[in-house]
C-alpha cells in the first residue's frame, strides 16, 4: 500500500582483507624497505609472478598481515574501510533513501576474484578474494584471538552487517574445555563490538577427501559465508577457498 517505509540500499563491500595486504605490501616493501620499485611490482601483476617466485614469496611472508593484531596492518584496513564508509555512507538512493555499506558478500568473493587480476600481496591472478571482513587466507597466523582484536578494530556499527569465518579442527573444540573455549572468543568478539561470526569445525583432510569421493560425504554440511550448504554442491573454485581457510589448532 504505497511501498516500503523505510527504503535504505546496501553495497556490499569484497576484499577487505586482500586490499588492506595489498596496501600493507606496497608500503613496506616499495617505500619503506625499497626491494623493489612499483614498475617492478606492476611488471610482477602483469606476468602473473611467473618467473618471480622469490619475490612472491617475500611478499607472502615478509608483508604484515591483516588478520594478526599488526597495528600497522591493522591501521591500513581501517583506513580503506573509512574511505568505503565516506564514499558511501548517506548518499542518496533512488527510493527516497538513502546508501549504507555491509561487508558479508557471502560468495561473490570468488566471483569478483576470478575477473581480478594477480595483487600486491602476492595473490596469483583469478583466485578468490577475502571473504567478508575475514582475513586473507591463510594470512592469520597468530591465532583465532588475534583475528577477533584485529577485526574488532573497525567500527561495526556503522555497517548493515559484517562477516567473520574461522576454520577449527575438530579435535580443537573436543570436550567440554574447548566448547568452553569458544564459548569465550564469541563472547570476547562481541564484547569487543564485533558484529557476526561463524566458525566451520572441519579438518581440511576431510574436505579434500570429499573432493575426492563426494558419494561418501553426501551430509558433510559447511558455513561458506552468510549461509550453511552441503559441500559436495559447491563448485570447485568455492570448495578450494574453504580448504584454504586458515586451520586454526590452538586459541
Amino acid at each position: 500500500a504505497g511501498g516500503a517505509r523505510y527504503n535504505t540500499s546496501y553495497i556490499q563491500g569484497v576484499g577487505l582483507g586482500t586490499i588492506s595486504d595489498c596496501l600493507s605490501a606496497i608500503k613496506v616493501h616499495v617505500f619503506e624497505q625499497e626491494n623493489f620499485t612499483m614498475a617492478q611490482l606492476l611488471d610482477m601483476l602483469d606476468a602473473d609472478f611467473e618467473g618471480f617466485e622469490r619475490e612472491r614469496r617475500l611478499l607472502l611472508n615478509k608483508t604484515p598481515r591483516y588478520g594478526n593484531d599488526d597495528a600497522d596492518a591493522d591501521a591500513l584496513m581501517v583506513d580503506v574501510f573509512e574511505a568505503y564508509v565516506a564514499a558511501i555512507d548517506g548518499r542518496p538512493n533512488t527510493k527516497g533513501g538513502h546508501y549504507r555499506i555491509n561487508l558479508l558478500p557471502t560468495t561473490c568473493h570468488v566471483y569478483f576474484g576470478s575477473v581480478i587480476g594477480a595483487t600486491p600481496d602476492g595473490r596469483f591472478a583469478h583466485t578468490p578474494l577475502s571473504e567478508g571482513i575475514s582475513p586473507v587466507q591463510g594470512a592469520d597466523r597468530h591465532g583465532p584471538t588475534a583475528v577477533i582484536q584485529s577485526a574488532a578494530k573497525m567500527d561495526h556499527s556503522r555497517t548493515g552487517g559484517t562477516l567473520l569465518n574461522q576454520k577449527f579442527t575438530p579435535q580443537l573444540l573436543a570436550g567440554e574445555e574447548g566448547i568452553n573455549k569458544l564459548a569465550q572468543l564469541v563472547r570476547t568478539y562481541f564484547k569487543l563490538d564485533g558484529h557476526h561470526i561463524q566458525f566451520n569445525v572441519v579438518d581440511a583432510a576431510t574436505l579434500r577427501a570429499a573432493q575426492a569421493n563426494p558419494q561418501d560425504y553426501r551430509d558433510l554440511i559447511v558455513r561458506v559465508a552468510g549461509y550453511s550448504d552441503y559441500f559436495c554442491d559447491l563448485g570447485d573454485a568455492l570448495q578450494n577457498e574453504i580448504i584454504a581457510r586458515t586451520e586454526h589448532e590452538s586459541f
